[in-house]
């Protein structure tokens, strides 16, 4: 009696999900993109998570990517405001802002990062969304090329051409307005 008893009070009692994982969804979807920007989204921040938003970027999503980056830029990763900075300069999922995209790159160098000394030193040179002031331009891009970024000793054994590292077909962005 007791073997038939056992069947019985399993299928008088409906199991819910709580029953089955009392601890939570199993098996979470934690490496796609969408995951990554619902975390973000509560407020988390973490390097890989941060990390994602240079692939949904990449993948077109430029709206996801600026709001993950902000996220993470405003929890001090440098490189999230160095992107932030490249959407912003290049009217990616927001308005061209030459104004924000300075912005960003001067925390990012104030923060010790070299890509952010190394653009904040061409914004500086061009006087591109920050007032014009090569001297201080180019100790930017100097503190750079000594934290050994690659692109910013390009530049000074260049002498300091910006032609060196800017495509001639952003010219137009970078012209002086009078």
């Amino acid at each position: 009696m007791k073997q038939l008893l056992i069947p019985l009070l399993i299928l008088a009692s409906p199991l819910t999900a709580e029953d089955i994982d009392p601890g939570g969804t199993l098996n979470p979807s934690e490496m796609t993109w969408e995951s990554m920007l619902e975390r973000a989204e509560r407020g988390e921040t973490g390097m890989v998570l941060c990390a994602s938003g240079y692939m949904i970027t990449k993948k077109g999503d430029h709206a996801a990517a600026r709001r993950l980056f902000q996220r993470c830029a405003e929890a001090g990763y440098t490189g999230a405001m160095t992107w932030m900075s490249q959407l912003d300069n290049n009217g990616l999922g927001g308005a061209y802002d030459p104004d924000a995209a300075a912005e960003w790159d001067r925390k990012a160098a104030d923060l010790g990062d070299p890509v952010g000394k190394f653009n904040h030193g061409l914004n500086l040179m061009r006087g591109h969304g920050t007032a014009r002031d090569e001297v201080l331009g180019r100790r930017f891009v100097d503190e750079a090329a000594r934290d050994g970024l690659a692109v910013a000793k390009r530049l000074q054994e260049a002498g300091y051409d910006l032609d060196e590292v800017t495509p001639d077909a952003d010219s137009w962005k970078y012209a002086p307005v009078f």
